[in-house]
């Protein structure tokens, strides 16, 4: 067992099956199946991310070191969020981009969604986790990885 902490972006509780990508992650391309053909299990659809590519992110402890791509990121991270399929909670090893910062937030002021966003992680973090181990996230940005 080994312990990160973060800043806290969107404070919250969260325990859930990590699932890592090392890449960048584009929100609109992996999430465009789950919001386009009603994918409820938000099945990453980026083709560019070989460490995600197929695999569910809802529900999931979403694990990267920053997002990149389009400027409707943080929508997509909304409408995931108001469609019940965000991951159970996005923790960043970099800093949070405004866009991706804007979505975890205005996901828990306009939905009834949780997810809890941590950054400031460290490269150390996801040096560390795996996809498959179990995460627990605390409201003061500390990550605890099972």
């Amino acid at each position: 067992m080994k312990v990160f902490k973060g800043r806290p972006v969107v404070a919250g509780k969260a325990r859930a099956e990590a699932i890592v990508s090392h890449e960048g992650f584009n929100t609109l391309a992996s999430f465009q199946k789950a919001l386009m053909f009603g994918d409820k299990e938000a099945t990453c659809s980026d083709q560019n991310n070989a460490e995600l590519y197929g695999k569910q992110m809802a529900g999931k402890a979403l694990c990267m070191p920053q997002t990149i791509g389009s400027t409707t990121g943080g929508m997509v991270l909304y409408c995931a969020a108001s469609l019940k399929r965000q991951p159970a909670c996005l923790l960043f090893a970099k800093p949070i981009d405004s866009l991706a910062a804007a979505g975890a937030i205005l996901s828990g002021v306009w939905t009834d969604a949780s997810m809890p966003t941590v950054d400031n992680l460290g490269d150390a973090f996801l040096d560390y986790v795996k996809t498959g181990m179990i995460l627990t996230v605390s409201a003061d940005g500390t990550v605890t990885v099972e």
